[in-house]
C-alpha cells in the first residue's frame, strides 16, 4: 500500500491544514508519512499545494503521480489532472470553485453545503474535506475524533461536536458516492494502541528539539525564510526551558547577541538564510578569532539575492565554507532527514563548546518543511558537556589566561564574573591574557593554535558517510543533505545484488577522513560514481575534488528550486545506466 495525496490551492485556503490533521492521522495508526509543500512568496493567493505519501513500509520521498488530489480551485485541476496516476481521483467542490466536471476520475463533494447543514459554520468545510478523504480510503474516524477533540475543546464543546458532526457527513458522502474509489488502507499499519502511533516531524522542529536537548539557552535571529520556524519554535519553548530568545533588528545584531550570550557563559545560537548569512559574516569572523563557541543554522534557499524565497535548493555550501575573513576551523553539519538533524544540532553544540568554534547547521527548504515518520528520538543520544570554567573552578587557579597556549589548541574558557580572574579578549590578534599584540611570533603562535592545532582534533571527531547498499556495488550514487531520502529510495527501486549503493554526507566539514571508512577505496572500485545535488555547479564534487583528489564520473543536477521527485531520479539514473561509463 502506497498512495500520494495532494491538496492545491491558494495561501489562504487552508490547504496546509487538510494536509498537517491527515499526517497526523496516518502518523497515529501506524502508517509511513512523508510529506512537502510547494508554496509560492505570497500571503495570499498564487497556486501550492501541499502533498502527503503514506505507505505501510519506510518512505523517504515524494513521488510524481497523484492518488486523490483535493482541488481547491480550479487552477489545480488544470495545472495538476496530467499527473493523477492510474484510478486515481480528483475531489473538488463544484459550488465553491463554480466549475462542474464530467469522468470517473472526478468526485464532486459539495464540502461548503455539507459543513452549512451539519455544523452551520461554513469554515469546518476543510474538515468535511478530510473526512471525505477518509471515507475514499476506507478509514474509520476514530482518531480524527480523537485528534478534533484535542485541537477545539479549548474553544468549546459544541465546537468538537461540529467538526466531528462535518467529518462525518464528509466521510459519509465519500463513500456513498465513490464509487470509482478502488483505495485498499488497513485500519492502523501496526495494531491498535499506543504502540502504532509514530513520531511525525519535521527538519525545523527536529533542529530546534536538538538545540534544546544540547542546551541552548539563547537564540537570536531576523525572520528570513526557511529559517524562521526555527525562532518561532525557540520562541514557543522559551518559558518551560528557560531559554532567552530574542527576535533581533537584523542578522547582524542576531549574531552579535549571540556571541554575547556565548561570552557571557550560555550556550547560544542563531538563525538565518543565505541572505541574511551574507550580514553575519563579520561576526563569524569575530567568533574565530575570540574563539566564542556560537552555533548557527544557515536554511538554503534559491539566490542570488531574494531568488525564489520559498524554494529549495543546495547552493551555499561553499558559502558557509569560505564565508568571513580570515582563516580559522569551523564545522559544518548537513543533515538529511529530520532524525538527523535532531543529534547533529546536539553534535554541533558539543563541537562548538569543545573547540571554541562556530558551528553550523546546514539546510533548506525541502529539509525544513518535509516531514517524516520516526519510531522515537532518544535524548541520551545527544551528550552534553560543560566545557567552560565555572565560579568553583575558577576559584582553584592562581592565574587565568583566556587565550593560553595548549597542546592542543583549545584554551580554558571561563565564565564572566564568576572569580577574582578577569575574563577578557579582543577581536584585534591578542596574547594569551586576551590583550591586543602586534609581534609577529605571537601572531604565529595564535594562528597554530586556533587553526593548525584544532583542526586535526576536530577532524577526528567527523563521522564518515553513511553507506546504504553493497561495499561491491558497480553504481555508487553520493549526495549531502536533503538528497538523502530521495536516493535512499532509489537504492531500494533499482535493487538487484551489487548493482547501485549510496553513499550519504552529513558531516561534511572538516571533510571527514578515512581512517573509520574507507569510502574513497569503496568509490574507485565502482563502475559509475554520481553525485546529486540541487545546485547548478556540483558544489559538493568540488569540495571532494578539492579534499581527496576524487572525481565522480556524472553529476546529477537540480536547480529550478524544487526538489527531486522518487520518479524523476530514477528516470536520470536509468538513463545514465544506458549510456556509456
Amino acid at each position: 500500500m502506497d498512495y500520494t495525496i495532494r491538496i492545491g490551492g491558494q495561501a489562504g485556503q487552508g490547504l496546509q491544514t487538510i494536509g498537517a490533521v491527515l499526517g497526523k492521522l496516518f502518523a497515529r495508526s501506524g502508517f509511513h508519512v512523508f510529506t512537502h509543500q510547494d508554496y509560492m512568496s505570497r500571503i495570499r493567493g498564487g497556486h501550492n499545494y501541499y502533498q502527503l505519501r503514506l505507505a505501510d513500509h519506510p518512505i523517504s520521498s515524494s513521488r510524481s503521480l497523484v492518488d486523490i488530489l483535493v482541488a481547491l480551485d480550479k487552477t489545480t485541476v488544470a495545472g495538476h489532472r496530467g499527473e493523477l496516476a492510474p484510478g486515481g481521483i480528483i475531489i473538488y467542490d463544484s459550488g465553491t470553485i463554480k466549475e462542474k466536471y464530467e469522468g470517473e476520475s472526478f468526485l464532486d463533494v459539495p464540502a461548503r453545503k455539507i459543513a452549512m447543514d451539519t455544523a452551520g459554520n461554513r469554515l469546518m468545510e476543510n474538515t468535511v474535506a478530510v473526512g471525505a478523504i477518509l471515507g475514499m480510503l476506507g478509514l474509520g474516524l476514530e482518531a480524527l475524533d480523537k485528534l478534533l477533540e484535542e485541537t477545539f475543546l479549548r474553544k468549546g464543546r459544541e465546537i468538537v461536536d461540529q467538526n466531528v458532526a462535518a467529518a462525518r457527513a464528509g466521510s459519509d458522502y465519500a463513500r456513498e458516492n465513490c464509487g470509482q474509489c478502488a483505495f485498499t488502507v488497513p485500519a492502523s499499519a501496526s495494531g491498535d494502541g499506543p504502540a502504532a502511533r509514530r513520531l511525525l516531524l519535521d527538519g525545523t522542529n527536529a533542529v530546534g528539539l536538538g538545540a534544546l536537548m544540547a542546551g541552548c539557552r539563547f537564540y537570536s535571529a531576523y525572520p528570513m525564510t526557511p529559517s524562521t520556524g526555527v525562532l518561532t519554535f525557540m520562541a514557543a519553548q522559551g518559558k518551560k526551558h528557560s531559554l532567552v530568545v530574542e527576535q533581533a533588528e537584523d542578522e547582524i545584531a542576531a549574531i552579535n547577541m549571540a556571541l554575547g550570550a556565548s561570552f557571557a557563559g550560555v550556550r547560544a545560537m542563531t538563525g538565518t538564510a543565505g541572505g541574511g548569512f551574507a550580514l553575519m559574516v563579520e561576526g563569524v569572523s569575530l567568533a574565530g578569532m575570540t574563539e566564542t563557541p556560537v552555533v548557527i543554522y544557515v536554511g538554503q534557499r534559491p539566490a542570488p539575492a531574494t531568488g525564489l524565497p520559498t524554494r529549495t535548493e543546495q547552493g551555499d555550501l561553499l558559502y558557509v565554507l569560505h564565508a568571513a575573513h580570515g582563516e580559522f576551523p569551523r564545522v559544518i553539519m548537513a543533515p538529511g532527514t529530520p532524525e538527523q538533524a535532531f543529534y547533529l544540532t546536539g553534535k554541533a553544540f558539543d563541537l562548538a563548546e569543545k573547540y571554541q568554534v562556530p558551528a553550523f547547521i546546514i539546510s533548506d527548504q525541502y529539509l525544513a518543511d518535509t516531514e517524516w515518520t520516526l519510531d522515537g528520538l532518544d535524548p541520551s543520544r545527544i551528550e552534553y558537556h560543560d566545557y567552560r570554567l565555572r565560579a568553583a573552578d575558577l576559584d582553584k587557579l592562581d592565574d587565568y589566561k583566556r587565550h593560553a597556549f595548549t597542546g592542543t589548541g583549545v584554551s580554558p574558557l571561563a565564565e564572566p564574573g564568576a572569580s577574582r580572574h578577569l575574563v577578557v579578549t579582543d577581536s584585534d590578534e591578542h596574547d594569551e591574557d586576551g590583550h591586543l599584540i602586534e609581534d609577529a611570533d605571537t601572531r604565529n603562535r595564535m594562528v597554530e593554535k586556533r587553526l593548525l592545532k584544532k583542526m586535526p582534533l576536530i577532524r577526528e571527531e567527523i563521522s564518515p558517510p553513511l553507506l546504504y547498499g553493497e561495499e561491491g556495488a558497480r553504481t555508487v550514487i553520493c549526495g549531502w543533505g536533503s538528497t538523502y531520502g530521495v536516493m535512499r529510495e532509489a537504492v531500494d527501486v533499482i535493487g538487484g545484488a551489487g548493482s547501485i549503493a549510496m553513499l550519504h554526507f552529513s558531516e561534511v566539514y572538516p571533510f571527514p577522513g578515512t581512517s573509520k571508512f574507507d569510502y574513497l577505496r569503496l568509490l574507485g572500485r565502482a563502475k559509475r560514481t554520481i553525485c546529486i545535488e540541487n545546485n547548478a555547479t556540483s558544489q559538493f564534487a568540488q569540495l571532494m575534488r578539492a579534499e581527496t583528489g576524487f572525481e565522480f564520473s556524472d553529476r546529477v543536477n537540480k536547480f529550478d528550486g524544487r526538489p527531486y521527485l522518487l520518479d524523476e531520479l530514477l528516470e536520470k539514473l536509468q538513463a545514465l545506466e544506458k549510456s556509456p561509463a
